[in-house]
């Protein structure tokens, strides 16, 4: 039997090695995917649309016409993360196949990916049995962003760009950027959980004052963009911003934080509607897969050398 299952993998062409680039950026955008449609979820109100875990009611494993469309739009959240599983697998599989040589630092990052969505999964259960406690949402957001610098990680090592050796200057700033990034991301979680958008109308808040956490978020918002700035001013004297991967990864991550800056004061001055909320949270998503890159570009090793 296990010789007929290695003989189809072998010969399918979804588990070749020329599928691996495919598979390891699907990871990635499925990662920030999930974090956008939990907001839509939580957004629409729909965050107890299945009022249970892991059934969608007491009596179905599926929504029923009963929930309307909130339970529609709760449970493709959670059919999501079947893809999600899948992409995993297919991934995982693609990498064992390369062998002990080949998949060096890719069978990690692999293997956490694929134990962290049922994780993801069991988390957003108990979500649903805390009644959308913020604590537990704010949790199942910091999962997710580490899921996705993993799966940022996983696209570094399967697809390494060559390697240029950092400035000293340059290489202390890495680390600092990403600490402040993860600081700010994580009062951003803090300040959601004390925003007007709990998911549901009978759902709790985490009782922090929404105007004082955000003034609180905001600073160290601004003393990240403030470093990145400096890398990218390291990196114009450097080499006048050549086409190089440290490059790409420093302005990138600059234009997002940016325009989630922009984005951020907007929601703040306009009552945080739905919408801008919404774009809030994919940028986070984004932007911890943009620090992680950053992190790696300048830190971390790849092919080559100059």
């Amino acid at each position: 039997m296990f010789t007929k299952i290695r003989n189809t993998i072998a010969n399918n062409p979804l588990f070749s090695a020329a599928r691996l680039p495919l598979y390891v950026w699907l990871s990635l955008v499925s990662q920030i995917l999930i974090v956008v449609t939990g907001g839509v979820v939580r957004l629409t109100g729909s965050g107890l649309g299945c009022p249970t875990w892991p059934k969608c009611t007491e009596d179905s494993l599926i929504t029923v016409p009963e929930m309307g469309w909130h339970g529609v739009i709760e449970f493709a959240n959670r059919l999501l993360t079947f893809v999600l599983a899948l992409i995993a697998l297919l991934t995982f599989i693609v990498i064992v196949r390369l062998g002990r040589k080949l998949n060096r630092g890719l069978f990690a990052p692999a293997l956490i990916l694929g134990l962290g969505i049922p994780a993801q999964a069991v988390l957003g259960g108990f979500t649903v049995w805390s009644q959308l406690n913020p604590w537990f949402v704010g949790a199942h957001f910091v999962l997710s962003a580490i899921m996705i610098a993993i799966a940022s990680l996983l696209v570094f090592r399967a697809l390494p760009p060559v390697h240029f050796a950092a400035p000293r200057s340059l290489w202390l700033t890495a680390t600092p950027v990403a600490v402040v990034g993860a600081i700010s991301v994580i009062i951003g979680v803090l300040v959601t959980g004390a925003g007007p958008h709990s998911g549901d109308a009978e759902s709790i808040r985490n009782g922090l004052d929404l105007e004082l956490w955000q003034h609180l978020h905001s600073y160290p918002a601004y003393v990240l963009i403030l470093l990145v700035i400096a890398q990218a001013w390291i990196l114009w004297k450097r080499d006048r911003w050549s086409k190089n991967f440290q490059t790409k990864a420093v302005l990138w991550l600059l234009v997002v934080l940016i325009g989630q800056a922009a984005i951020g004061v907007a929601q703040a001055r306009l009552g945080v509607p739905p919408l801008l909320v919404g774009l809030h949270m994919l940028g986070a998503a984004v932007i911890c897969s943009m620090l992680t890159f950053q992190w790696l570009a300048i830190r971390g090793k790849s092919r080559g050398s100059n």
